[in-house]
């Protein structure tokens, strides 16, 4: 259609050319000027045409059409999956959750005998690397079922119609290939909670979802298996019974499964005798699955790096230290007073935390990485799970005593403490709104619902609570003035101090060391 008016708007200006030449030379009749009007008539038709449908639709004739059918011939959704239980360390009461999912699948007349139900739906919620997607394969590798995987950013489109039609594709296929699982990831991005400001499209793909979900029964022998980070985030009427009947939370590993992990992915590696993985599983506190199988890794390459026929617990310890921290950049552009800056917030940092004595310190340095400038790489001394409102208070004092030892010793603060304020700052107000510790919401639960109710005193009281917490931690540092110079002199000479070397120095000053 476009094509075709260019053409004809290139007659038309040739003719108008033509006309304007010979009315130079002769007197033309009328008539001749009757089709530049019929142009310019058209002409403006087409422009408020145009207009009007650009507001309303979007003009696709020109673009490549929307493949539904790309969805459909994808092979690499479908697979018969060779992962098993024994695959998996650890999430042993998780594994039992899926027994009877797997049994159904299994064989499924038992339950049809007896008139039982299985769950048709099941969520997988938690922090992103716990193993989520490798639990649903293995979950279908013990049932014999196949295992459909899909995205839930793969059913959002922009055009009405598409989204939907891919859900159904999706459970029409996993019913011909029965018994199967089908296996949602990041199925937020397609069942968030509806809105004002929700869109057709994804309405009516979340709708598709929910009818074919609720178009179960138990000959079909399909399951759903969905993942998402965010359990809060889906609307309600995805998690209501009858669709996604169990919610499984998948955390990072304790430290019983973090050694048993790190087995699995060093087991065909040639470790040194000298390798302790309880250390190391030791030091991988809050680390989840993915991590530490990365850490088995990147030790591999540092050895082969190194030239070594072996793995040795140096190269465990660079890879930790590489997956906390990030890359080391080499040749940094930094300045004296910057990293004279540095030394001293990170001394705060260690001092503080070896005072309290709340988490065992592994490493400081002041060694750039992209992550910071410098670091203190710390782990728990045991694997905890609740903490004390003291407990939290130290936390949030360890965080401020960098910028506090700034001040003390630089004489102005900086800006490097801007994620210590930021981990602050959410510890101080789950204190407040989320474990009942408030002093003027003393056990009250705040949620983000809530939160506008009571604003006002909530920020007031993070305000005084910051206030006073910095100021403990002030005096922290000025009792400890001689410990932590000595330290932030040393990190200037040699740029890291390790957990043994930092032992030595506190020793020696032990006498003096004091909290307040």
């Amino acid at each position: 259609m476009k094509k075709g008016f260019y053409l004809l708007s290139f007659i038309f200006v040739c003719y108008n050319i033509i006309l304007f030449i010979l009315s130079k030379f002769f007197e033309l009749p009328l008539i001749l000027f009757i089709p530049l009007l019929v142009y310019s008539i058209m002409l403006i038709g087409y422009y408020f045409k145009s207009k009007k449908g650009n507001d309303n639709y979007t003009d696709i004739s020109d673009q490549q059409p929307v493949s539904i059918n790309n969805f459909e011939k994808k092979k690499t959704d479908i697979e018969v999956s060779k992962f098993t239980f024994d695959d998996i360390a650890g999430l042993e009461e998780i594994k039992e959750d899926f027994d009877d999912i797997i049994d159904y699948l299994n064989d499924d007349k038992k339950y049809t005998a007896m008139d039982a139900k299985v769950p048709r739906g099941v969520i997988l919620h938690g922090p992103p690397g716990t193993g989520k997607t490798i639990l649903a394969k293995a979950i279908a590798g013990e049932a014999k079922a196949t295992f459909i995987y899909a995205s839930g950013s793969e059913f959002v489109e922009k055009y009405v119609g598409v989204g939907a039609k891919r859900v159904r594709t999706l459970f029409e296929k996993a019913k011909k290939e029965s018994p199967s699982i089908i296996f949602v990831d990041e199925i937020d991005a397609l069942g968030s909670k509806r809105n004002s400001e929700s869109n057709n499209e994804k309405d009516q793909t979340l709708n598709q979802l929910l009818v074919e979900l609720d178009g179960f029964n138990n000959s079909n022998n399909v399951i759903v298996i969905a993942a998402t980070n965010r359990l809060d985030l889906l609307d309600e009427a995805l998690l209501r019974p009858g669709r996604f009947d169990r919610k499984i939370y998948v955390g990072n590993p304790n430290f019983n499964t973090r050694l048993k992990i790190l087995e699995v992915h060093t087991k065909n590696k040639p470790l040194d005798k000298d390798v302790s993985l309880s250390d190391i599983a030791n030091k991988t506190h809050g680390f989840s699955g993915a991590q530490l199988a990365n850490i088995a890794n990147e030790a591999a390459l540092k050895a082969i790096r190194d030239k070594s026929k072996k793995i040795i617990q140096g190269n465990f310890e660079f890879a930790i230290e590489k997956i906390a921290a990030g890359l080391e950049i080499k040749n940094p552009t930094i300045s004296k007073i910057e990293k004279k800056t540095v030394a001293y917030h990170e001394a705060g940092h260690a001092i503080a935390a070896k005072i309290l004595d709340i988490d065992k310190i592994q490493k400081v340095s002041i060694i750039p990485r992209d992550k910071a400038l410098g670091y203190v790489i710390k782990f728990p001394i045991e694997d905890k799970y609740l903490y004390t409102k003291n407990e939290l208070y130290n936390r949030i004092i360890i965080l401020l005593a960098g910028r506090a030892s700034e001040e003390v010793f630089i004489g102005e603060i900086s800006s490097g403490a801007s994620s210590d304020l930021k981990e602050a700052t959410n510890i101080t107000y789950e204190i407040i709104c989320s474990y009942g510790m408030s002093k003027e919401l003393e056990n009250v639960f705040v949620d983000e619902q809530l939160f506008k109710y009571f604003a006002e005193p909530i920020k007031k009281e993070a305000t005084e609570l910051s206030k006073e917490l910095y100021a403990r931690a002030l005096i922290l540092i000025k009792n400890n003035k001689s410990l932590i110079e000595y330290i932030a002199n040393y990190l200037l000479k040699h740029e890291t101090i390790d957990s043994k070397m930092l032992d030595t120095i506190f020793d020696q000053f032990n006498h003096k060391a004091q909290a307040n």
